[in-house]
């Protein structure tokens, strides 16, 4: 049976399509709907490329990477390949879903948000009596810009030295460079988080041991962190950033003790503070510093591009250098969602 993905002709230039990925172009050529109660279905445009020229990226009798430049057009299906496993890479342990209210595209490298910054009265829900003016919430784009960062590693490896290594093995190294990547894109959201976008927005920080926060300075205790959490009206503190230093802290706690945390820790890997926060730990986060946010109101991720690879230099020199970069920022939405608590 002939399928409508053997006659696609492939070439570079699919990389190069303004506001389109290379899968999409793909998929415009090749509708995943004509395969549907076939063989295929269920693959996407990228994936029924690789049936076509039989490459196998991953599992057990996986193909070396020669395989992929076995012929002009195969080799053009290698820069996606590199990006995904990249991707699959910056997904692995992500943190940033569990912290961001929204997630924007936006085609450039500076993005101006939008801000709310209600005076106290108008955060007071007040009966509006007939004829009365009701109380307004002014929306305003920010003053000052949000600037997009591009975060990404140098992949050098000579074709020589590769050629016959199996996709799947090479596949783990291309996902480690993703973590590094998401890694930095997780500090950049810290940064934010911390000490604003530039917009004069920087999250309230409080010591232990300085009102209102008990407690002696340097030690972490039950009642500090409640003292901490009472600070979020009219916000909910559901996601503590904590750095290693503090997660060990927090486990020492007798209230964590519960039986019940800790069988959810045994049974799911993931912790829930007594005060029902998700617990994420990161040594991005300088020690003895805790943030507690409000992930539905504190931070905008502002994505400006996918995984982008040089894909000339992959398809034309069989690898050998090529960057592999993301661009994204993050802009504060509102300031006091978000809380730093020094220990």
């Amino acid at each position: 049976m002939s399928y409508q993905c053997e006659r696609v002709r492939l070439e570079k230039g699919m990389y190069n399509e303004a506001g389109r990925s290379f899968t999409q172009v793909l998929e415009r050529e090749d509708p995943s709907e004509s395969y549907r109660g076939t063989a295929m279905e269920g693959l996407d445009a990228y994936q029924r490329q690789l049936k076509r020229f039989d490459i196998k990226v991953k599992g057990k009798g996986s193909d070396v990477v020669e395989k992929f430049f076995a012929s002009a057009q195969s080799a053009v299906l290698f820069p996606e390949y590199i990006a995904r496993a990249v991707r699959q890479g910056m997904e692995e342990s992500n943190l940033l879903p569990q912290m961001t209210a929204a997630v924007t595209q936006f085609d450039g490298m500076d993005y101006r948000s939008i801000a709310c910054v209600p005076e106290k009265k108008h955060k007071e829900l007040r009966h509006v009596a007939e004829g009365a003016e009701i109380p307004q919430t002014r929306v305003r784009s920010q003053e000052n810009l949000v600037r997009l960062h591009k975060r990404g590693r140098m992949l050098v490896a000579p074709y020589e030295a590769i050629r016959y290594q199996k996709l799947d093995l090479f596949s783990v190294t291309l996902r480690q460079i993703g973590a590094h990547i998401n890694r930095m894109h997780l500090e950049d959201a810290i940064d934010v988080l911390e000490n604003g976008d530039g917009n004069g927005n920087p999250a309230p920080s409080y010591t232990i041991g300085t009102s209102p926060i008990g407690g002696a300075k340097g030690t972490l205790s039950y009642d500090s962190l409640v003292d901490f959490w009472a600070q979020f009206d009219p916000y909910e503190m559901n996601t503590l950033l904590v750095s290693g230093d503090v997660m060990r802290a927090l486990l020492k706690l007798e209230e964590f003790q519960n039986p019940l945390t800790g069988l959810n820790f045994q049974g799911t890997g993931r912790l829930n503070t007594p005060l029902g926060a998700t617990l994420l730990r990161t040594s991005a986060l300088g020690s003895g510093t805790m943030i507690g946010l409000d992930r539905n109101y504190a931070l905008e991720m502002v994505q400006g591009s996918e995984v982008m690879v040089e894909y000339d230099k992959l398809i034309d020199r069989q690898l050998e250098r090529a960057a592999i970069t993301s661009v994204s920022g993050f802009a504060k939405l509102f300031a006091d969602a978000a809380r730093v608590l020094h220990v």
